[in-house]
């Protein structure tokens, strides 16, 4: 290994633990529960501990695989699973919900042991932990049996050059929620473009409305997947060329994008308040935004909450994804997790049976998507005529996954993340709160953060195309 592909490998790992630090809150789940716990037998698959596993294991006899992993049904998953398995079992652990996990993880990776067998990860930050060479290749151990149960795009998101570093569990296809009350009052249809927003944004503002939507700094990633829509390749890598990497944040998708949204905050037409915050949400429940532009997991997260209750219960629909080019619609994702087998898995095969057989049975996916826990990617589910027609509540019955999401998540055709994606993420919050304030336009925050990340990537050993 060269010195130059060690400095990248040790940014990384810095790079992830320095990103833990910011979801430190503890998990509702317990964090490394034990209760319930049983001894896993003597022929540990992985090599790792398995002497203390979160959930029982009826099977003593056969060979046991560690898991980490925070869905909040994990349990039903993996008791599921080894139900129906008679060749692996998994013992399962909570060691915390993402940031709290991935930090466990990086230690683990930094020391060479203490690592599970298979792993939890959303799928942005599997190029971090690939570069590291944590995460096996899973695509020599059973894929082409399981291949045909996800999309193109599903693969894609946790695939590097023609590996695969992950088996993909749920998804974000974004689509435009907002409120039918506010709509019929003004007199507005759901925009089909983004230019037809703006002219309802306006037309809301002028007869007294409310915001039309919001543009948060804090979440970098919907205007990533905005330019991205729009015809934007943020970032090319390749992990047969580790040293590489093509980064383009200031093409003109990109700042037109920007530029669209400053000049809507400009106007007064979107409000500009961080979201996931007490003071978003009470906007959300108070009727402050039209509209929330967001991805299919949004449902279950603003019920929890607290919005479309009470007196806000049936005011909520949801409509397709404004576009960029109605003639050349792209479909796009925010969020969704996978299941990754670690290097220190000693039994990778054996791992791998358990990460492509994990929340892949009927029962364990129909829990997910019926309690709101996951948007399905394995086409069993996504497709299921129950699942497809299922009138959702939150949307006062609306058939919102035939009408919206489903379509949305088969046209996905996914992207390609960066093996330094928290640090992309901080440097673009930082340019987008600079937009806000007025000091730049979206064209110069564009080509702002396009020098940072590349000044950042070459200060790490990256050779930048």
């Amino acid at each position: 290994m060269s010195m130059k592909t060690k400095r990248l490998i040790v940014t990384a790992a810095m790079l992830a633990a320095a990103s833990a630090l910011a979801a430190c809150a503890p998990d509702a789940g317990g964090g490394a529960n034990t209760a319930g716990g049983s001894a896993a037998p003597a022929n540990d698959a992985g090599g790792n501990n398995a002497s203390n596993c979160t959930n029982t294991i009826s099977k003593k006899d056969l060979p046991v695989v560690t898991f980490w992993g925070w869905y909040p049904n994990m349990q039903l998953v993996v008791d599921n699973f080894n139900k129906q398995n008679n060749e692996v079992q998994v013992c399962w652990t909570n060691v915390g919900q993402g940031g709290d996990e991935y930090d466990k993880f990086q230690t683990a990776i930094s020391a060479g042991s203490g690592a599970p067998d298979v792993i939890m990860i959303e799928a942005d930050r599997i190029p971090t932990f690939q570069i590291q060479k944590a995460l096996v290749d899973i695509k020599q151990y059973g894929y082409d049996a399981v291949k045909d149960n996800y999309g193109p795009g599903a693969w894609k998101d946790v695939s590097i050059g023609g590996a695969v570093y992950g088996v993909p569990v749920d998804g974000g296809p974004m689509a435009m929620i907002y409120r039918k009350d506010v709509f019929d009052k003004y007199k507005v249809t759901p925009p089909k473009t983004w230019a037809e927003y703006e002219q309802a944004a306006q037309k809301v503002k002028d007869a007294g409305g409310p915001l039309f939507g919001d543009l948060g700094a804090n979440v970098p990633a919907v205007l990533m997947a905005l330019q991205i829509q729009k015809g934007a390749s943020p970032f090319t890598y390749d992990p047969a060329q580790p040293e590489t990497i093509g980064i383009k944040l200031n093409d003109q998708a990109s700042k037109d994008v920007l530029d669209y949204w400053g000049s809507l905050a400009k106007k007064g037409l979107v409000g500009t308040q961080d979201q996931f915050t007490p003071e978003y949400i009470a906007g959300v429940v108070n009727g402050k935004y039209a509209t929330y532009i967001s991805a299919a997991w949004a449902p279950g997260y603003l019920t929890g909450a607290g919005v479309g209750k009470g007196e806000d219960t049936g005011k909520w629909a949801v409509a397709p994804l404004p576009q960029w080019d109605p003639g050349n619609p792209v479909q796009v994702n925010w969020g969704g997790s996978a299941f990754s087998v670690t290097s220190q898995a000693k039994n990778p095969e054996l791992a791998a049976k358990a990460a492509y057989g994990l929340y892949a049975d009927d029962e364990s996916l129909k829990d997910g998507w019926t309690n709101q826990i996951i948007f399905p990617l394995n086409l069993k589910a996504l497709n299921s005529p129950e699942f497809v027609d299922l009138k959702v509540n939150f949307f006062d019955g609306q058939q919102a996954n035939k009408e919206v999401y489903v379509p949305a998540a088969n046209a996905y055709k996914g992207m390609t993340y960066a093996p330094f994606g928290q640090y992309y993420f901080d440097a673009m919050t930082k340019q987008v709160s600079a937009v806000i304030e007025g000091s730049v336009t979206g064209a110069q925050a564009a080509d702002r953060l396009q020098e940072d990340v590349v000044g950042y990537a070459k200060e790490q050993g990256f050779t930048v195309q």
